[in-house]
């Protein structure tokens, strides 16, 4: 395949690393003046979980090609996008009319209608999934990790060919993958976590303070008993998660979360350090579902000053 990365975030970046080293051409589009500002290569320091234990960690000075254009007559089979919840809107108008026949690989977080959210760009063009990845840049080094398992996912429909050639892309590279009929729901599910513990983020400072913190960790049990609400009047159905974490008492989330999940030895914890991702965007898509569902959410709405300061 010819794929095209849509950004050079810490996201695509790896997962085009992994798709070139399995026989892919794989290009870049960035804003205007980021080429050369990005330069022609990034220095990777990766984890790789697809490969045994001792061959995990990657260290290589990666040579890449970046373009500040998408031409309307390209070649691309894949248009790879993952971008922030925010940026989608924009990279969707930029796009709309630069498809041609590619596929679109729509691999975000996301809380609205994405099938919405991506027109005019064609429904039988588009694949939904999401990452297994983290980490973020420092510089031109890119900290950051790829899990082994990749989520994908239709929207009550029958897979079509372009779903299965872009699932056999991911195989092909040694990925695992899980699909679900109901991706929707299982967006809405990962994107409230993602918010609850973006709440945390906004009072103490960094997804680093976070996962170091057993008092943030189980404000982030106490944000999803608040969103669970949320998530059930915008007609969710929650996934284990989102009961575990509705259940159990926040402090019990905590020594879960610190145990099981961010542990001080565990790659997401990793991870974390090197994420300086700008948070609040997805709280306050959230924080106006619960107001327009007349949602009592204390903790939410009390960060909503910290979001516009």
């Amino acid at each position: 395949m010819k794929i095209l990365i849509f950004g050079r975030g810490a996201i695509g970046t790896q997962y085009a690393w992994a798709f070139e080293k399995a026989g892919h051409t794989v290009e870049f589009y960035v804003r205007e003046g980021r080429k050369v500002e990005y330069g022609s290569y990034v220095n990777l320091e990766m984890w790789d979980m697809r490969k045994r234990k001792r061959d995990r960690l990657t260290k290589e000075k990666w040579q890449i090609v970046t373009h500040e254009e998408i031409e309307r007559n390209h070649d691309y089979d894949l248009i790879f996008m993952s971008v922030n919840p925010e940026q989608v809107s924009g990279a969707t108008e930029y796009l709309a009319s630069r498809v041609g026949n590619a596929t679109v690989l729509f691999f975000c977080n996301f809380w609205e209608d994405p099938e919405a959210a991506l027109y005019p760009i064609s429904p039988s063009q588009i694949v939904y999934g999401f990452p297994s990845a983290g980490g973020g840049f420092e510089g031109n080094t890119l900290y950051g990790g790829l899990y082994k398992t990749v989520k994908f996912g239709t929207f009550g429909l029958a897979l079509s060919k372009r779903d299965l050639a872009v699932h056999k892309l991911f195989t092909d590279a040694g990925f695992r993958i899980k699909v679900s009929n109901d991706f929707q729901n299982w967006l809405w599910n990962h994107f409230a976590f993602n918010v609850a513990m973006e709440v945390e983020v906004l009072k103490s400072g960094s997804f680093k303070a976070v996962v170091s913190s057993p008092e943030s960790l189980a404000g982030i049990g106490s944000n999803m008993k608040e969103i669970v609400r949320v998530l059930k009047a915008k007609g969710a159905k929650l996934d284990v998660l989102s009961k575990i974490l509705n259940v159990l008492p926040p402090k019990m989330v905590g020594f879960f979360l610190s145990k099981l999940v961010f542990s001080p030895e565990s790659m997401s914890y990793a991870l974390v350090e090197h994420n300086h991702y700008k948070v609040g965007y997805a709280v306050n898509e959230v924080i106006a579902e619960a107001r327009k569902q007349g949602i009592s959410a204390p903790r939410l709405y009390a960060v909503e000053r910290i979001i516009t300061t």
